[in-house]
């Protein structure tokens, strides 16, 4: 199947400098605006939920259940089959506890059965088609629906506020971003649109970090809006070198990577300022943000159905207890993805926050299938694999991928091909690394018939075998997750 062509896709491509001018013009408008209806409409649903009564909150997820799994039934061939052996029919959700009548799903029953789990033309503008690495290296592909973004970004802006941040204040991005150079050599652009500033964390040397914090110094008010990895780098080096922290910072909002609690406590007292982490993946079936009363995290009711199963698939009632994130969501209407195991990890809480009252699941220690493993450029910088990660059809024909490192600034991609693979797809593999870290390492890309196992069965998405400055990678004591 073709990649649709989206609006988002499009905007994508238009050269920064077009973008630039264009935001330039469009820069006094308030951001609410310019995000759309559907943004706003969703922004005050979420905000409202903070006030839901677990009455309404159950209604409301029981509506957007019955409604993607009647999505599910009627347009796609392998829920209709699944339904029909599990006696299920979508008119038999009485309650939101009707769901787990149905079995789960995981990456391989994505893999395997993708054509027959579209609901809508895949060929519309209406339909994206992205791709998730993880640490497994087994790429997974997916078609998902291009109005997400408004949806997905209104439970982000909502979770920020908890943290002080407002729609228009100012964003330091240090978050994967192809930065070029500018005039001063700086990696830095500006979209005056959203008012985000965006640095290079492909380029995390110490004179390049000295240059970032002296910009982020002339902004004015911001919060950063980080990789885990990036900002414990700035962290590191604003500890190893003595330089002054910019007094504008007001908060730092993560995601993507696991939050360890050692680099929260050294980024929090070196930047003086709350450290913020939200959760959530590309399959948008769960998100979650941090409670402003603690670093327990909240998942958004409206997001998706959020189930924990322990090792026998029972659900998680008691407190304490540990168990995997199923999420039914509910954003995606072009490959529903009902009772999906993410392969993520949590504590259960409770379904209310005593310290701020709200009536959401409450969850803590989130360990993650995704874990902080790094490239060592030929500088010393370290680059996560978040950074490298792609969400694109690079590795479409690609079953498997590893990367392995003996050297500073070299590295072999392992991969495994996958059927109708050809050598127009390592060019695409080559062209699509070369754009990110060109700079920093020199790839050789390696065809492989398997990529073996660690010793506990474990896939390894970096076998890295560098050791890297005690100052700049996660130390042991750092194992137990606390949100990605």
């Amino acid at each position: 199947m073709k990649r649709a062509i989206s609006p988002k896709n499009a905007w994508e491509r238009v050269p920064y400098p077009v973008k630039k001018a264009v935001g330039m013009v469009l820069g006094t408008v308030p951001p609410a605006y310019l995000l759309g209806r559907k943004f706003r409409k969703w922004y005050q649903l979420v905000e409202a939920t903070d006030q839901w009564s677990p009455e309404q909150i159950r209604d409301f997820q029981l509506k957007q259940l019955r409604s993607i799994c009647t999505l599910a039934y009627e347009k796609t061939a392998y829920y209709r089959r699944t339904f029909v052996a599990a006696g299920f029919h979508p008119d038999d959700l009485k309650t939101v506890e009707d769901i787990r009548r149905l079995p789960t799903i995981d990456r391989a029953t994505l893999s395997e059965h993708l054509d027959e789990m579209c609901a809508a033309p895949v060929g519309s503008a209406n339909a994206d088609y992205v791709s998730t690495g993880g640490t497994s290296g087994k790429p997974l592909h997916f078609y998902i629906g291009s109005e997400r973004s408004a949806i997905e970004y209104a439970h982000l802006v909502s979770g920020w506020g908890r943290t002080g941040f407002q729609l228009g204040d100012s964003l330091a991005v240090f978050r994967g971003r192809v930065v070029r150079p500018d005039r001063s050599g700086l990696r830095h652009e500006y979209d005056a649109v959203l008012r985000q500033h965006f640095y290079s964390n492909f380029h995390m040397t110490d004179s390049a970090m000295a240059g970032y914090l002296n910009h982020v110094d002339s902004i004015g008010p911001c919060y950063l809006h980080v990789y885990p990895s990036s900002i414990f780098a700035l962290a590191q080096f604003v500890r190893r070198s003595g330089t002054a922290v910019p007094r504008n910072i007001r908060g730092i909002l993560a995601e993507s990577e696991i939050v360890y609690p050692e680099q929260r406590r050294i980024v929090e007292q070196t930047f003086q300022c709350r450290y913020f982490s939200s959760y959530g993946h590309t399959e948008k079936t769960v998100a979650a943000a941090e409670c402003e009363c603690s670093t327990d995290y909240h998942v958004w009711p409206t997001y998706g159905y959020f189930e924990l199963l322990d090792e026998q698939g029972e659900v998680v009632t008691r407190s304490g207890q540990t168990g995997e994130i199923v999420g039914t969501g509910f954003i995606n209407r072009v490959v529903p993805f009902i009772r999906y195991r993410t392969g993520d990890h949590a504590t259960y809480l409770g379904e209310t926050c005593a310290s701020c009252g709200r009536n959401h699941t409450v969850i803590r220690g989130i360990a993650g299938h995704r874990v902080q493993e790094f490239l060592v450029g030929r500088d010393g910088n370290l680059i996560s694999w978040a950074t490298l990660n792609v969400h694109d059809a690079t590795f479409h024909r690609v079953r498997q991928i590893q990367f392995r490192q003996d050297f500073p600034g070299r590295a072999t991609l392992l991969v495994v091909p996958g059927e109708g693979f050809q050598n127009r797809d390592l060019a695409a593999i080559c062209d699509s690394f070369g754009r990110r870290v060109a700079e920093q390492i020199r790839i050789q890309l390696e065809v492989v018939d398997e990529i073996p196992l660690s010793a506990s069965g474990k896939a390894i998405y970096v076998d890295q075998r560098i050791t890297a400055p005690k100052d700049n990678v996660t130390s042991s004591a750092m194992d137990a997750g606390a949100g990605v």
